[in-house]
């Protein structure tokens, strides 16, 4: 029988102190949830977001693995099947030494099938959380992304 979502859930089976355990473990799951609803248009939430950060202008690769969170290496990890079903290409940057990733015509279609799927994938996790304990995760999460730069000695 299922419950509704707004049902307290039961504790987690394997508790830990450890912060990045939780984290990922939460991650991995919230994951789920939206690469369930994005698969039938061929996307994970990884590609996703790579397409939605090109959306408005092409992208310098570094530029876009810092705001994506992820190295230079795992970002173009990720980027190779995205370029290769021509979602997304190279074009020339200012600098010929910079790599510049754009969205396809091709990409901007599966963008735009996307984006309503992702909506519905972003409603469930809010319906479950509820609106402030979603405001209250975000800030957190923000702080703590900020207060790791820092720690990390990167620019905020």
């Amino acid at each position: 029988m299922r419950t509704s979502m707004t049902a307290t859930p039961p504790p987690a089976a394997t508790s830990s102190v450890c912060t990045c355990f939780r984290l990922r473990r939460a991650s991995r799951r919230v994951t789920q949830v939206y690469d369930h609803e994005l698969a039938s248009v061929g996307l994970s939430l990884n590609q996703y977001s790579i397409l939605r950060r090109t959306e408005r202008e092409p992208r310098v690769l570094g530029g876009l693995a810092e705001e994506l969170g992820m190295d230079r290496t795992t970002l173009t990890r990720n980027l190779s099947p995205l370029m290769d079903a021509g979602l997304l290409e190279t074009v020339r940057g200012k600098d010929a030494r910079q790599r510049v990733i754009a969205l396809t015509e091709e990409g901007r279609v599966r963008l735009a099938a996307a984006k309503p799927l992702w909506h519905q994938a972003q409603s469930v996790i809010d319906t479950m959380l509820g609106e402030a304990a979603v405001q209250r995760l975000h800030g957190e999460l923000d702080r703590l992304d900020s207060l790791l730069r820092q720690h990390l000695g990167e620019a905020a």
